[in-house]
């Protein structure tokens, strides 16, 4: 069971690599994802319990230094957001979409995690910065009422650190569109 996750994001490859090496020997975590994003980027996600995932990402920070663009730690992730930032979440028909989508990788993950634990909504996807300008962007269903919700307390997080690019809900997306969506 994965207890926490932690991400920091930098705006310099080399000293990502560098930062992700002292946070895998400063905490017991274990890489959910370590890479180059777009524009020449870096990210590091790591998992593990709360005061490793604390330990890892301070010494990200530190190592970082001016290099770090944003970062997180979610001590209760909701189980969906690992899948959704993977290859997505398996989801049967979608209902209404909602979209959030934000400037850093690390705020998209904190609105996803926001969006999901607040209404009863499943997360399509979590794209994380590939091939997007270093944007990123989560698509999530449910009904109408309860997409709107999710929608709205995602995008204040990310709206809140200024990172917030635009939030749609599609009350009821054409079915040709479901296809290049899950």
């Amino acid at each position: 069971m994965i207890r926490a996750i932690g991400l920091v994001e930098f705006n310099s490859i080399a000293k990502g690599i560098e930062s992700a090496d002292a946070m895998l020997k400063t905490g017991q975590v274990d890489i959910i994802v370590s890479r180059p994003i777009c524009p020449g980027k870096y990210i590091t996600l790591v998992w593990g319990d709360v005061a490793a995932v604390e330990s890892a990402v301070k010494a990200g920070i530190a190592k970082g230094d001016v290099n770090v663009v944003d970062d997180f730690i979610l001590p209760n992730v909701h189980p969906q957001v690992i899948p959704a930032c993977s290859a997505g979440n398996p989801v049967v028909e979608v209902h209404a979409l909602g979209i959030i989508e934000t400037f850093s990788v690390a705020a998209m993950i904190v609105a996803a995690d926001t969006a999901v634990k607040a209404g009863e909504v499943d997360l399509i996807e979590i794209r994380l910065g590939m091939g997007l300008g270093g944007k990123s962007f989560t698509t999530l269903t449910g009904d109408v009422a309860a997409v709107k919700s999710a929608v709205e307390a995602g995008a204040r997080t990310a709206a809140d650190k200024g990172l917030l690019v635009q939030q749609v809900v599609i009350p009821s997306p054409h079915k040709s569109l479901i296809p290049s969506i899950v």
